[in-house]
């Protein structure tokens, strides 16, 4: 089951944020042999999303990947609630297994400064 984590999103600016995938233990997953994506919609039946990038630590098995969007794509973004979630695949199973580690609101606060 995926960790419920809200997040705020200034329009306008760049936005990151790092998410440590562990274990039932809370033991870092060594997240060597995986990938990642990561997406915010409006709702779930949304057919257009804003990929976020997703980046890994230098050390995979810290259990860490960043996820972050630029100023560029949050300006695109109109100021309201969104849902995210970021999914993991690991390519060492076969057939390759997915899970979601973390999902939640995204509120993309208005810009003033522009």
């Amino acid at each position: 089951m995926a960790t419920i984590s809200n997040i705020f999103i200034d329009q306008g600016a760049d936005f990151s944020t790092t998410v440590t995938v562990s274990d039932g233990t809370g033991s870092a997953i060594d997240l060597t042999s995986y990938t990642a994506i990561a997406q915010i919609r409006k709702s779930y039946s949304s057919s257009t999303a804003t990929s976020f990038t997703v980046e890994f630590a230098t050390d995979r098995t810290t259990g860490q990947l960043t996820v972050s969007l630029t100023d560029t794509q949050t300006t695109a973004l109109e100021a309201g609630r969104y849902m995210y979630d970021v999914l993991i695949t690991n390519g060492a199973t076969s057939p390759a297994t997915s899970t979601r580690v973390v999902e939640g609101i995204a509120t993309i606060n208005p810009s003033i400064s522009r």
